[in-house]
């Protein structure tokens, strides 16, 4: 739990003056602001995918597929039985039909680019690519 410098004052019975805006006309806003807790609460909702499978992808075009153990709110995440689709030497942008078993593996959130549950899903032909 947070301490705040008015409550600490108030605790050892000394007065700390009111926070302000710059402008020094919202008091109240500011007072506020200062009193907000940090909750640290993804935009994402992966509570719903833990222990499924699902399909990441990465910065660089690494793509695995695992069962979700864990994440955080900067999409860490913990994958078990992973395993990746190794790409085409020829094309880089092309899934070879190879895989190869990572086991567990514990995925930097600032390198994922994709995540989407790996059931119910289906790879289409891109509707804009020229032949």
């Amino acid at each position: 739990q947070a301490i705040f410098a008015q409550d600490l004052a108030a605790a050892l019975g000394q007065s700390v003056p009111p926070l302000v805006c710059s402008c020094g006309c919202h008091p109240e806003k500011v007072a506020g602001m200062a009193k907000k807790e940090n909750t640290n609460k993804s935009v994402l909702d992966l509570e719903r995918y833990l222990n499924q499978p699902i399909k990441v992808k990465f910065s660089g075009g690494r793509e695995v597929k695992g069962i979700l153990k864990g994440h955080d709110a900067v999409a860490n995440l913990v994958l078990d039985d992973v395993q990746e689709y190794l790409r085409d030497p020829e094309d880089p942008y092309k899934i070879a039909d190879e895989t190869r078993n990572l086991g567990l593996v514990v995925a930097r959130g600032t390198s994922v680019m994709l995540i989407c549950p790996a059931d119910g899903t289906e790879e289409i032909a891109n509707p804009f690519a020229t032949a």
